[in-house]
This record gives C-alpha cells, sequence and structure tokens, in this order.
C-alpha cells in the first residue's frame, strides 16, 4: 500500500519532501504528490511506527493511505 496527498488540505509547506526516504514525494502543479509506485510507507527504512511524511505534515488528514 502506499500514500496519496490530498490537494485541497496540502498547503505546499514542503515539510514532507526532505523526510522520504524513498523520495517519492516531489512538488506537483503547486502543492506535493506522492509516487504510489515507490511509495513504502517507510516499511524497512529502520524506523517503526507511523510514516516520516505523516510525522513532519502538520495538517490533519492530508497524508492518507491509498
Amino acid at each position: 500500500m502506499a500514500f496519496q496527498i490530498v490537494r485541497d488540505v496540502c498547503t505546499a509547506c514542503g515539510d514532507c519532501e526532505p523526510v522520504c526516504p524513498t523520495q517519492s514525494i516531489s512538488p506537483f502543479k503547486g502543492v506535493y504528490k506522492i509516487d504510489a509506485a515507490t511509495c513504502s510507507e517507510c516499511e524497512g527504512d529502520g524506523e517503526p511506527g507511523t510514516p516520516q511524511c505523516l510525522d513532519a505534515c502538520m495538517e490533519d488528514d492530508c497524508i492518507v493511505p491509498v
């Protein structure tokens, strides 16, 4: 499974992009998007628990499972 960023909630702050261990987050049409093909939900990155983008994002319900 992967995550997606809800365009209507994203403020384009960019806090999520640098913390993604698979570089799956990138700017897209004024906000950010997650490439579902490469998003691993941070499994196997040595940090158990919540994916790093969710920890970095300050907006509720901005990053959600696909």
